[in-house]
C-alpha cells in the first residue's frame, strides 16, 4: 500500500475541516454501544482524562465561514466575538445532538457564560465550566487545579459508568505525548521548511486531530510530515513571520491563505494551543493527575488567555518564538472584541519595540468575507521587512 501524498491528506483533512456535521465523530459513537462524546471549546483542556475514560474529546471552534448565524444572534449582543454565536447555531440546529458533554474552559467572560446559557438551552447534557489556576504556586493554584481535574473526572465515570484508573490515564498521558511531538515536529519543518508545509496545509492536518481519535490523528501526522519532506515544492521569497492572537475564534481559512499570497511565511502561531499547549512530556511516573497539574503551572504555552504571574516574562514568550523560528516580524491578528488579545496587545507590542522587532495588527470575525485589505496590509508589512533588512 502507497502512502499518501501531501495533496491527498490535506483533502480529507479540509473535508473534515468543513463537515459542520462531525460526520466522523457520530461515526465513531455509533460503532460501540456505550461510546461518550465530550465537547469542549478553545483554549485548553486536559484531553487525557476523557480520554482515559473511554470517550472522544471534540473540539469545537465554532462555525467558521460557511454557517450562517441566525438564532444564535438571539442569544448574545452584537458587540461580543462571534463564536460564542456560532457555537449556539451549532447546538439550536441539532448539529451537536449526539454529544453528551460540553467543557468551557476558562478563557473569558464570554465563553463562561456561555457555559451557563449551554445549560439553560441542553438541560439534559452535561456542562461544565472548566476553570484553571490564576495563581501559579504548587500548594494554592496547583491544589486548586488538582480538584478541578478529579472533579471532572468523578463526573465522566458518572456518565461513563466506568472507573478512570491511575493507569488508564498514564496510558492516555502517554498517546498525548507521542501525539504533541508529532505536533511540535511538523511545527519545526515548518520553521525550518516552510515551502514543504505551508500554514495552510499544517493548519488542516492540525485542526483534524480536534475530531478524530487521538491515535488516528498521530497517524496522520506522521504521514503528513513523511510526505512533506519527500516531496520537492519551489522555494519562496517569503519573509517569516510569526501571528499570534488566534488562541481563541479561529480565523477563516482563507486568511491564512491570504497571509501565504502576501509573500508570509507563517512559521509560528497560537492556533488551536490545546493540541500544544504543555511543553515537552507529562512524567509517566507517580500521580497522574498531579503531573497533569505540574505541566499546566511549568511547562505550559504563554497566551493572553493565561495569567502571567511575572511581570518581567511578559511577552518574552513571543520574542523567544520569533528568534527560534527565524521570524522576521510579528503579526498581531485578534477577533473582534477579544478583550484578552486587545488588552494584551500594548504590552507585547511593546516588548517588540524594545526587541527591535517589527510588527503590525489586524482584526478578523470567524465568517471574514473580504480578505484583500488584510492581504494588502500584511503585504506592505512583508515588503517593508525586506526594505528595513536590506538597509
Amino acid at each position: 500500500m502507497t502512502n499518501p501524498t501531501t495533496s491527498e491528506i490535506v483533502a480529507r483533512c479540509q473535508e473534515l475541516y468543513e463537515d459542520l456535521n462531525f460526520t466522523t465523530a457520530r461515526e465513531w459513537k455509533a460503532a460501540e454501544a456505550g461510546r461518550k462524546v465530550i465537547g469542549y471549546l478553545p483554549v485548553y483542556i486536559p484531553r487525557e482524562i476523557i480520554h482515559a475514560a473511554g470517550m472522544l474529546p471534540l473540539g469545537i471552534m465554532g462555525g467558521g465561514d460557511n454557517l450562517e448565524v441566525i438564532h444564535g444572534d438571539a442569544y448574545y449582543q452584537s458587540y461580543i466575538c462571534r463564536i460564542p454565536r456560532s457555537t449556539v447555531e451549532l447546538g439550536v440546529t441539532g448539529r451537536l445532538d449526539f454529544v453528551d458533554g460540553m467543557l468551557f474552559p476558562s478563557i473569558c467572560d464570554v465563553i463562561r457564560n456561555l457555559s451557563g446559557m449551554w445549560k439553560m438551552l441542553f438541560p439534559e447534557v452535561y456542562s461544565k465550566y472548566f476553570d484553571v489556576p490564576q495563581t501559579y504556586q504548587d500548594e494554592i493554584g496547583g491544589t486548586f487545579y488538582m480538584g478541578e481535574m478529579n472533579e471532572f473526572r468523578a463526573d465522566l465515570e458518572k456518565i461513563s459508568g466506568r472507573k478512570i484508573t491511575d493507569e488508564a490515564l498514564r496510558n492516555s498521558i502517554e498517546v498525548y505525548n507521542e501525539n504533541r511531538q508529532l505536533v511540535n515536529e511538523l511545527y519545526t519543518l515548518r520553521a525550518q521548511k516552510p515551502w514543504l508545509a505551508p500554514a495552510s496545509e499544517a493548519y488542516l492536518v492540525v485542526r483534524a486531530g480536534l475530531v478524530l481519535p487521538v491515535e488516528e490523528h498521530s497517524v496522520l501526522l506522521r504521514q503528513y510530515i513523511d510526505a512533506a519532506q519527500s516531496e520537492s515544492r519551489p522555494i519562496k521569497d517569503n519573509s517569516r513571520v510569526v501571528v499570534t492572537g488566534m488562541f481563541c475564534e479561529q480565523p477563516p481559512l482563507n486568511l491564512i491563505k491570504s497571509l501565504e499570497l502576501s509573500g508570509c511565511f507563517v512559521v509560528d502561531d497560537d492556533f488551536m494551543l490545546v493540541s500544544r499547549w504543555l511543553i515537552g512530556d507529562v512524567p509517566l511516573e507517580g500521580d497522574p493527575i498531579y503531573n497533569l497539574s505540574q505541566a499546566f503551572l511549568h511547562h505550559s504555552m504563554s497566551t493572553a488567555a493565561k495569567y502571567e504571574p511575572n511581570e518581567e516574562e511578559k511577552g518574552q514568550f513571543l520574542v523567544r518564538a520569533v528568534k527560534e523560528t527565524g521570524a522576521e516580524g510579528v503579526i498581531f491578528a485578534s477577533t473582534s472584541f477579544c478583550d484578552p488579545a486587545l488588552l494584551d496587545r500594548p504590552m507585547l507590542q511593546n516588548v517588540l519595540k524594545a526587541a527591535g522587532i517589527p510588527f503590525i495588527a489586524f482584526k478578523y470575525a470567524e465568517n471574514s468575507g473580504q480578505m484583500q485589505p488584510i492581504r494588502e496590509q500584511a503585504g506592505t508589512f512583508v515588503d517593508s521587512i525586506k526594505l528595513w533588512s536590506a538597509a
